[in-house]
């Protein structure tokens, strides 16, 4: 009995240890961080490959906007999880999170998110006063703007949250020009018009679970057909932001074309979906995919000009 006791122990450890790891990536939503800082990366490697420097003699800004970048990030999400205490267990999307289960209480998961926003901030106006400015910009888009105001009040929400959800490049830009070229609003635009038809995949998946948060998403409000409608629409939105960056060359025009267009024909066939939960989840996966490939290639491109 004595020897089943010393070998369950440490397994109890490490169990409790990974379970706390997974609780606390989901909070501060790990996904979201990772996907962020990519976009984070592309704005700092347009700006030093458009401004002829080389990031090799400045690591030290990569470091402070890539690290900031993931503090205030991840302290953002995890006060959106904060304030989404009474909703997430409407949802079970995000009735497990540690919010929800009790492994995090509310008030140490207040103290863990100011206190990465505040470190993220000085590791960012450590980088240039620009790339602090534009980081306490996207917490307050997205805490303030979009969390706190528009989530449960205005169909228009999305939108809303599209503008947190565009600054990361912003800052990755400002790190290394803080005057901003016109390739980091290129940025900005194609981020803020990707999310609308990314998200709204997603809220036709749980509009069901929206609906019963109480929380306005167009799905919810206006239905699929109108849904559909304002998807078309964005992704038509997209057809000639890339024309922003012909300084990557007509490679990546092409490419970002033809996205676009795989991208016209998925959202032309909602029309005719016999299917309208299958054919957002298409629309979803399309989005990552995309988004994937076109801030990669411009990291490609990018070398080359």
């Amino acid at each position: 009995m004595s020897n089943g006791r010393s070998l369950s122990a440490p397994q109890t450890a490490e169990t409790e240890t990974a379970t706390f790891i997974q609780d606390f990536l989901a909070l501060i939503k790990i996904g979201i961080v990772n996907s962020n800082l990519i976009t984070v990366f592309t704005g700092l490697w347009l700006a030093f490959q458009f401004s002829g420097r080389h990031f090799l003699q400045e690591l030290d800004l990569l470091v402070l906007a890539i690290a900031g970048s993931a503090f205030i990030i991840a302290g953002s999400a995890a006060m959106n999880n904060y304030i989404d205490q009474d909703i997430d267990p409407v949802m079970s999307r995000t009735k497990s999170r540690p919010t929800v289960t009790g492994r995090f209480k509310p008030s140490a998961v207040l103290a863990m998110a100011l206190s990465f926003i505040v470190v993220g901030e000085i590791l960012l106006f450590s980088a240039s006063v620009a790339a602090g400015l534009w980081g306490i910009a996207g917490v307050l888009a997205y805490v303030v703007l979009y969390s706190m105001w528009s989530k449960r009040r205005h169909v228009s929400n999305t939108i809303v949250g599209s503008i947190s959800g565009a600054i990361p490049p912003l800052i990755g830009w400002a790190a290394v020009e803080p005057a901003l070229g016109p390739g980091a609003w290129a940025l900005f635009l194609i981020m803020f018009a990707w999310q609308p038809p990314h998200f709204y995949a997603l809220a036709m998946k749980r509009t069901e679970e929206y609906r019963a948060a109480g929380i306005p998403m167009l799905p919810v409000i206006k239905g699929f057909a109108r849904t559909k409608k304002s998807m078309l629409a964005w992704v038509l939105v997209l057809f000639p932001l890339p024309l922003l960056l012909l300084e990557l060359g007509a490679g990546f025009v092409i490419l970002a074309t033809v996205l676009n267009i795989g991208w016209l024909i998925l959202a032309l066939r909602g029309f005719s979906a016999k299917n309208d939960l299958k054919w957002a989840m298409q629309m979803f996966i399309y989005s990552l995919n995309y988004m994937t490939i076109l801030f990669v290639s411009m990291i490609i491109f990018a070398l080359f000009v």
